[in-house]
Protein backbone atom coordinates (compact mmCIF):
# COMPACT_ATOMS: atom_id res chain seq x y z
CA UNK A 1 0.00 0.00 0.00
CA UNK A 2 2.97 2.49 0.87
CA UNK A 3 6.00 2.22 -1.17
CA UNK A 4 7.85 4.88 0.71
CA UNK A 5 11.42 4.13 0.76
CA UNK A 6 13.22 5.30 4.08
CA UNK A 7 15.52 8.20 3.15
CA UNK A 8 19.46 6.68 3.61
CA UNK A 9 21.41 8.48 6.12
CA UNK A 10 24.55 10.62 4.79
CA UNK A 11 27.80 9.45 6.65
CA UNK A 12 29.53 12.31 8.75
CA UNK A 13 32.76 11.49 6.58
CA UNK A 14 31.00 12.09 3.23
CA UNK A 15 31.20 15.50 1.89
CA UNK A 16 28.31 16.63 0.51
CA UNK A 17 29.06 19.56 -2.44
CA UNK A 18 26.03 20.88 -4.47
CA UNK A 19 27.46 22.65 -7.72
CA UNK A 20 24.56 24.34 -8.05
CA UNK A 21 24.97 28.63 -8.49
CA UNK A 22 23.62 30.10 -5.49
CA UNK A 23 20.25 32.29 -6.52
CA UNK A 24 21.04 35.66 -7.71
CA UNK A 25 24.44 35.38 -8.89
CA UNK A 26 25.63 35.83 -12.53
CA UNK A 27 28.48 33.35 -13.65
CA UNK A 28 29.09 31.99 -10.54
CA UNK A 29 30.62 35.61 -9.33
CA UNK A 30 30.47 37.48 -6.17
CA UNK A 31 30.84 40.75 -5.45
CA UNK A 32 33.74 41.25 -2.45
CA UNK A 33 32.38 44.41 -0.12
CA UNK A 34 35.44 46.38 -1.31
CA UNK A 35 34.73 45.89 -5.15
CA UNK A 36 30.67 46.85 -3.84
CA UNK A 37 32.01 50.28 -1.86
CA UNK A 38 33.83 51.27 -5.27
CA UNK A 39 30.96 50.53 -7.26
CA UNK A 40 28.95 52.82 -4.78
CA UNK A 41 31.54 55.40 -4.46
CA UNK A 42 31.49 55.35 -8.39
CA UNK A 43 27.20 55.31 -8.99
CA UNK A 44 27.79 58.42 -6.29
CA UNK A 45 30.51 60.51 -8.02
CA UNK A 46 28.83 59.74 -11.20
CA UNK A 47 25.11 61.48 -9.85
CA UNK A 48 27.32 64.26 -8.29
CA UNK A 49 28.18 65.00 -11.61
CA UNK A 50 25.11 65.13 -13.19
CA UNK A 51 23.43 67.30 -10.88
CA UNK A 52 26.77 69.22 -11.22
CA UNK A 53 25.99 69.85 -15.39
CA UNK A 54 22.60 70.43 -14.50
CA UNK A 55 23.25 73.21 -12.19
CA UNK A 56 25.97 74.56 -15.01
CA UNK A 57 23.18 74.55 -17.75
CA UNK A 58 20.65 76.32 -15.46
CA UNK A 59 23.22 78.50 -14.47
CA UNK A 60 24.70 79.15 -18.21
CA UNK A 61 20.67 79.49 -19.14
CA UNK A 62 20.10 82.39 -17.26
CA UNK A 63 23.68 84.23 -17.95
CA UNK A 64 22.29 84.11 -21.73
CA UNK A 65 18.93 85.23 -20.87
CA UNK A 66 20.38 87.85 -18.95
CA UNK A 67 22.22 88.99 -21.80
CA UNK A 68 19.67 88.79 -24.34
CA UNK A 69 17.66 91.34 -22.19
CA UNK A 70 20.29 93.52 -21.97
CA UNK A 71 20.99 93.22 -25.81
CA UNK A 72 17.17 93.89 -26.85
CA UNK A 73 17.31 96.75 -24.23
CA UNK A 74 20.18 98.50 -26.00
CA UNK A 75 18.44 97.72 -29.23
CA UNK A 76 15.51 99.32 -28.39
CA UNK A 77 17.36 102.30 -27.31
CA UNK A 78 19.63 102.37 -30.22
CA UNK A 79 16.30 102.62 -32.22
CA UNK A 80 14.45 105.02 -30.03
CA UNK A 81 17.82 107.63 -30.63
CA UNK A 82 17.88 106.79 -34.17
CA UNK A 83 14.38 107.65 -34.58
CA UNK A 84 14.74 111.00 -32.67
CA UNK A 85 17.87 111.66 -34.22
CA UNK A 86 15.69 111.48 -37.96
CA UNK A 87 12.97 113.71 -37.07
Amino acid sequence: MNDLQPATAVSTQQSVTDTRRPAGTTEGTTMLIHEALARSRRQEAEEQARRHRLVRSVAAGRRWAKLARYAEQRARRSAERARAAAC
